[in-house]
């Protein structure tokens, strides 16, 4: 859990309709933060909001298909505009379709860069004045095991998460100054999600766990600052259970 009282807190929220995204912001939504969400999926992602302001919550659904650099400026700057800077932004969405070099080509390639690099620059920097000038907020990057290593197919993936890593190390040295935290986060266990679904083999399907459980990790991270932790790859599945296990 988080040290900070995230009751009325803003948070940012990409690939939020559904799999740990949808875990991230049912577990902010409970704590009490506003969220805007983004998502490709828009029937989804109103079924999502429908759900959380069932609970009470106040959120903003965001249809966006972040692969465009121009609707995900048009998409920061609502969620700006509507509820100011976020004390936490979290940049979850990510596409992998597994490609061999002979079968992909550059629009395919920048397809997935763009939704995993290019969304994390443009939305980070949507953001940066802000948190600056309060000198306080968040920034979180999803990674993977394709952060830090090659793997077969992931021809487009696997750059996309390593650009996030470096992404991330600049920012947190720029950012130190003023108080942000920028940090990169692996699920750390296998999770059962639809992407995962799509390309975990059978051996990691017996192992995956619910998105859920790597909540308190984001619940942590939504209130932390360069102070607490920043620059870091972290693992959610060690950093929840350090927090206590599930919310």
């Amino acid at each position: 859990m988080s040290a900070v009282d995230l009751r009325g807190k803003v948070a940012f929220v990409t690939g939020a309709a559904q799999g740990l995204g949808y875990a991230i912001v049912r577990a902010y939504a409970q704590a009490g933060m506003h969220i805007a969400m983004m998502d490709v999926r828009a029937e989804a992602l109103t079924r999502v909001a429908d759900e959380l302001r069932a609970l009470g919550a106040d959120v903003l659904p965001i249809p966006v298909d972040l692969s465009d650099a121009a609707a995900t400026q048009a998409a920061v700057e609502r969620a700006i505009e509507f509820y100011g800077t976020p004390r936490v932004l979290v940049h979850n969405a990510a596409l992998l379709v597994e490609r061999s070099m002979f079968e992909i080509d550059l629009s395919a390639w920048r397809k997935e860069i763009n939704i995993i690099l290019q969304a994390a620059f443009i939305l980070s920097k949507a953001v940066w004045q802000g948190m600056t000038d309060a000198r306080d907020g968040s920034i979180v990057y999803l990674s993977s095991g394709s952060g830090i290593k090659g793997f077969v197919k992931e021809v487009a993936y696997c750059p996309g998460k390593h650009g996030q890593e470096g992404l991330m190390k600049v920012l947190a040295m720029e950012g130190a100054p003023y108080n942000i935290a920028v940090n990169s986060i692996t699920p750390g266990a296998p999770i059962n999600t639809p992407m995962s679904a799509s390309n975990y083999n059978d051996e990691l399907k017996q192992r995956w766990i619910d998105p859920a459980e790597l909540t308190p990790a984001f619940l942590h991270l939504a209130g932390v600052t360069a102070q607490d932790v920043t620059g870091e790859r972290l693992d959610a599945w060690a950093l929840s259970q350090q927090m206590g296990g599930n919310p």
